[in-house]
């Protein structure tokens, strides 16, 4: 089951957050301030997957408005699935739902950057577009 992500599931995502990043160590204190920030803020959206109640993957989105696309575009920040259920087609699911949100919202277009994890994105449909670049502040 995918649903919105709610306070409560403050325990199990600060867990796949922390196994999900590797360029930055996940502090717990800030995790809370953007956990509800996220969860206040209407261009974001945050679910879960849940199996028997135990939450086992996420996704983290946001929409803003462009020029260039005709219309507001997403950007997936998060995509986590816990390793033991992965291959299950909850990734797939998680993509499915943030995309539909999307769409509900106006959306023409999601994008993303990834380096581990491109074949799941071709299979979901993604096509590789542009090169990604950051400054970290």
């Amino acid at each position: 089951m995918v649903r919105r992500a709610t306070r409560d599931d403050e325990r199990d995502l600060l867990r796949l957050a922390a196994s999900f990043a590797t360029s930055f160590a996940v502090d717990s204190t800030r995790f809370t301030q953007q956990l509800r920030a996220m969860l206040d803020d209407s261009s974001s959206a945050l679910v879960v997957a849940t199996i028997e109640a135990e939450v086992v993957g996420y996704a983290a989105a946001s929409m803003h408005s462009t020029l260039y696309a005709n219309g507001p575009v997403a950007w997936i920040e998060e995509l986590m699935v816990t390793e033991t259920c992965r291959r299950a087609g909850i990734g797939r699911l998680l993509v499915t739902v943030v995309e539909e949100w999307v769409r509900s919202r106006g959306g023409v277009m999601v994008a993303l950057a990834t380096r581990r994890a491109a074949t799941f994105w071709s299979s979901v449909g993604y096509a590789e577009s542009a090169s990604y670049f950051r400054r970290v502040l």
